[in-house]
């Protein structure tokens, strides 16, 4: 690249880096207080296992915020460009806007692909030990029951469901387990609590159990077995959500849910996602462009700045709506993913075009 586009591309990546600084302190600073405020009574609780717990989580906070990281960025690069005359300086030496964005472009590609080759696995590995940790504490909140996954399971006589507040260990030890047997008919006959759960060779070994009949008094069990004829690949499977899921390891994981017949709609649309990431920032880029080459003596235009952060605003929540369509098989995963972001470029290249080009 010329003198001029690297002195472009950096202070395009230097803002990029200020704001990743600014998003996480304050990300961290309210998790950190809602955390200690929702957690504190937990009798696993300290003041050191929060600010790990803290730390893990940020990664899939900051994950949701890269779109508009890469839309303020490049507004607030442009518009301090046009306030210091260097746009107009380049205008005047024959550098058309197409010349000098493509540093931009440039620039929002690689945040892309760093975004998806070093945050996410980040994220996705923060975001396990984080729940596991919050396990481990103790917690029962109803934030957590919510999202308890299920697997059921047949053998012999046996109709069971089995419930686990987290995964470890490759589907081999489930944590805070819930088991409910049923009969024939489907009718609950009993409950069984347990701390965690071990996938040995033809069973589950359940431990700390507490079992619940109807109208008979709980009993506690240091140690109970559950016969199964799963494998643990099939547990994980069933029990991953994909956005746990490291992006290098899903088209692995998207195979082995095809093998035991799970929908695979909702790995297939995250993979998908994360491959357009880096294009959906090029397309956030354009959208800060078109509201941010207008040269002003004094000061942008608000409404017009306000205009591009309601559009960034909008493309992104089409995004995250379309993609759950793909999630839930509604829409292809592929079309899901990609069709927002090449419109977007599209509306954004155009507007460009008809700003400069007439």
């Amino acid at each position: 690249m010329s003198t001029l586009k690297i002195y472009f591309f950096r202070r395009f990546m230097v803002t990029i880096g200020w704001f990743l600084i600014g998003v996480f302190s304050l990300v961290f600073i309210i998790d950190f207080s809602e955390l200690s405020n929702r957690m504190s009574n937990l009798p696993g609780y300290s003041l050191g296992g929060a600010l790990l717990m803290t730390a893990m989580r940020i990664p899939m906070i900051m994950q949701q915020t890269v779109p508009f990281i890469a839309l303020f960025a490049g507004m607030v690069t442009l518009i301090a460009l046009n306030r210091r005359y260097e746009l107009v300086v380049t205008r005047a030496a024959g550098i058309s806007a197409w010349q000098f964005l493509q540093p931009f472009v440039l620039g929002a590609l690689l945040f892309g692909a760093l975004a998806v080759a070093i945050l996410n696995p980040i994220a996705a590995w923060g975001s396990r030990s984080a729940e596991l940790l919050e396990t481990n504490w103790g917690s029962s909140s109803s934030r957590g029951s919510k999202t308890i996954p299920w697997l059921r399971q047949i053998y012999g006589d046996d109709d069971s469901i089995i419930g686990a507040r987290a995964v470890q260990d490759d589907g081999r030890t489930l944590v805070t387990v819930t088991v409910i047997h049923l009969d024939k008919q489907g009718r609950i006959v009993f409950r069984q609590d347990a701390q965690n759960a071990k996938l040995e060779d033809g069973y589950w070994l359940l431990n700390g159990v507490t079992e619940t009949r109807n109208g008979v008094l709980p009993k506690r069990f240091e140690t109970a077995r559950l016969p199964t004829n799963l494998r643990a690949e099939f547990v994980q499977e069933s029990l991953d959500k994909a956005e746990s899921i490291p992006f290098f390891e899903l088209p692995h994981k998207i195979s082995i849910a095809k093998s035991f017949g799970f929908p695979t709609y909702g790995m297939q649309t995250q993979l998908h996602s994360l491959l357009s990431l880096p294009l959906l920032l090029v397309a956030m880029t354009l959208i800060a462009a078109s509201v941010s080459l207008k040269f002003s003596r004094f000061h942008q235009s608000r409404s017009v700045i306000l205009g591009g952060i309601l559009a960034g605003f909008v493309l992104y929540v089409v995004t995250v709506l379309v993609r759950a369509f793909g999630s839930s098989g509604i829409l292809p995963p592929f079309v899901a993913a990609w069709l927002p972001v090449v419109v977007a470029m599209a509306l954004g290249s155009t507007i460009l075009l008809h700003q400069e080009d007439g």
